[in-house]
C-alpha cells in the first residue's frame, strides 16, 4: 500500500491479495488497519495528511498529479441512466436527480454547485481499485464509492451520516468543518437534510491525497475551495436490526415451503369441551411450540442464511447483462484454466461459514465440492483461476457467468 505511482492521471495501485492488516499503512498515517479499527473505527474522527503518498511526492517534485477520473469523464457519466447522479446548488439550495444532459450541468468554473455520482466502483476501474483497499472491513458493511465534483463554494451543507465514511481528496482542495454536537435537528425549510444549528469544533483544509475518516453522527460540512474539486467517499452501510430481522424472517418463511411435514393439518383428538371458546386453544399452542423446537426456529442460526442472502443483494441500480456470445460449458472450463473469472463490480458475494451467497442467492447449496471451492475462492479473493475444473454445467458458477454476475478479466 506504500507504492508510489507518478503516472498522470494517478493510477491507484492494486491492493495485495492478502492485506497486511498488522503492518503500518500510509493510508492511515502510519498505523495498521488493526490499530485503526481498535482506536478509531466507529469511535472518533481521523485526519490523515498524505494518505495517498503519490500526491505529496509529485508535489515535492513540482509535478502535477490529476485525479484518476477527469471532470469531463464524470460529467459524461452523469448522463448515463445507469449511474445514480444528483446535482446540488447552494445559492439558493436546490436538488435535482439525473441523468443529466451535458448542457444542463454547470461549467466547472461556475461557483456553488456539487455533482454527486454513486456506485462509481461499477463504472470505473480506478474507483473499484480504491474500494478494494478497504477490504479489511467486512464486505457485508460496504456500501459504495461516491464521487463528488464541485465548483468553488460547492457542498451539500452541514449534515450528518448514519454510517462510517472515508473522505479522500483526489483533486483540488476542500475545507472540512466537523462537530460532535448532540443537536442533530434539521432545517425543515430546505430541500436537503441540512442541520439547523451547526457549531464548528474543528476545521481543516484537505489537499489532494489527504483523507478524513468520520464515524456515524459526526456533523460535518465540506466546501470546495477550487474549481473541479473532487472528493471520493467510501461509505459503509448500517442496516437497522428491524431491517435485518424482517428480511431474515421473510426468507425463513419462504424456506418453510421446502419442509413437507409442515403441510400436515393441525389435529386435536384430545381437545375437551371448552368453557372459553374465544381463547386460542392450549393444544394448538403446545403443538406449535413443538414444531418450532423441532425446526429450531427459535435459534438465530436459522435466521442467518436469510440475513446473509439479504446483505448479498446488489444495489437497486445494479444492471447485469450476460455475455453477447456465451461460452459453452467446455469452453468456459477451458478458459477458466488460464484466465481469471471475477465478480462483476456490482456483484456482492458473502460467506456464512461454508455457505456462499451471491446477489441474494445461496449458490453453494447442492453443488459439487469443486464448485463449492470455486465459490469460496471468489468470495475471499473476488477472482478465480481453476485449472482442473471438470463439471461446470449444470452449476451455479456457470449460471452466474451466463447472468453476467461473473465476468472474465480482460
Amino acid at each position: 500500500m506504500n507504492s508510489f505511482y507518478l503516472s498522470n492521471p494517478y493510477q491507484p495501485p492494486q491492493a495485495p491479495k492478502n492485506l497486511p492488516i498488522n503492518q503500518p499503512w500510509a493510508l492511515f498515517g502510519g498505523i495498521s488497519p488493526d490499530q485503526f479499527m481498535k482506536q478509531y473505527w466507529h469511535k472518533k474522527p481521523l485526519l490523515v495528511r498524505g494518505a495517498i503518498p503519490a500526491f505529496s511526492l509529485a508535489s515535492a517534485s513540482h509535478q502535477g498529479l490529476n485525479s484518476p477520473i477527469s471532470g469531463e469523464a464524470l460529467f459524461n457519466l452523469a448522463g448515463n441512466d445507469l449511474v445514480e447522479s444528483r446535482l446540488i446548488q447552494s445559492k439558493p439550495w436546490s436538488f435535482e436527480l439525473g441523468p443529466f444532459k451535458k448542457k444542463s450541468l454547470p461549467k466547472v468554473k461556475q461557483p456553488d454547485w456539487t455533482l454527486l455520482l454513486q456506485g462509481m466502483e461499477a463504472h470505473h476501474p480506478a474507483a473499484a481499485t480504491v474500494l478494494s483497499w478497504f477490504r479489511f472491513i467486512p464486505d457485508s458493511r460496504l456500501d459504495d464509492l461516491m464521487i463528488s465534483i464541485a465548483g468553488i463554494g460547492g457542498g451539500v451543507g452541514p449534515h450528518f451520516d448514519s454510517y462510517d465514511v472515508f473522505l479522500i481528496q483526489m483533486s483540488g482542495r476542500r475545507r472540512w468543518q466537523i462537530s460532535e454536537q448532540k443537536d442533530l435537528s434539521l432545517n425543515p425549510n430546505l430541500p436537503l437534510k441540512i442541520l439547523q444549528n451547526f457549531v464548528v469544533e474543528h476545521e481543516w483544509v484537505l489537499e489532494p491525497g489527504d483523507m478524513l475518516y468520520l464515524p456515524p453522527h459526526i456533523a460535518h460540512d465540506g466546501i470546495a475551495l477550487d474549481s473541479g474539486c473532487q472528493t471520493w467517499s467510501v461509505g459503509f452501510r448500517s442496516p437497522s436490526f428491524k431491517e435485518l430481522l424482517q428480511e431474515g424472517l421473510w426468507r425463513l418463511a419462504e424456506s418453510l415451503e421446502d419442509i413437507p411435514e409442515l403441510n400436515h393439518k393441525f389435529a386435536d383428538p384430545k381437545q375437551g369441551a371448552s368453557k372459553q371458546a374465544e381463547q386460542l386453544p392450549a393444544e394448538l399452542i403446545k403443538q406449535l411450540e413443538q414444531k418450532l423446537r423441532g425446526l429450531k426456529l427459535d435459534q438465530l442460526s436459522q435466521f442467518l442464511p436469510g440475513i446473509t442472502a439479504y446483505l448479498s443483494e446488489p444495489k437497486q441500480q445494479a444492471y447485469f447483462s450476460g455475455p453477447a456470445i456465451p461460452l459453452t460449458p467446455k469452453q468456459f472450463a477451458r478458459q477458466l484454466g488460464s484466465q481469471a473469472l471475477a465478480a462483476h463490480p456490482q456483484t456482492r458475494i458473502l460467506a456464512l461459514n461454508r455457505d456462499i451467497f451471491c446477489n441474494g442467492e445461496m449458490v453453494s447449496k447442492g453443488q459439487t465440492s469443486q464448485i463449492q471451492r470455486a465459490w469460496g475462492t471468489l468470495a475471499s479473493k473476488k477472482a478465480l483461476i481453476y485449472k482442473d475444473l471438470k463439471e461446470v454445467s449444470p452449476s451455479s458458477l456457470y449460471e452466474a457467468y451466463l447472468s453476467g454476475w461473473l465476468v472474465f478479466k480482460i
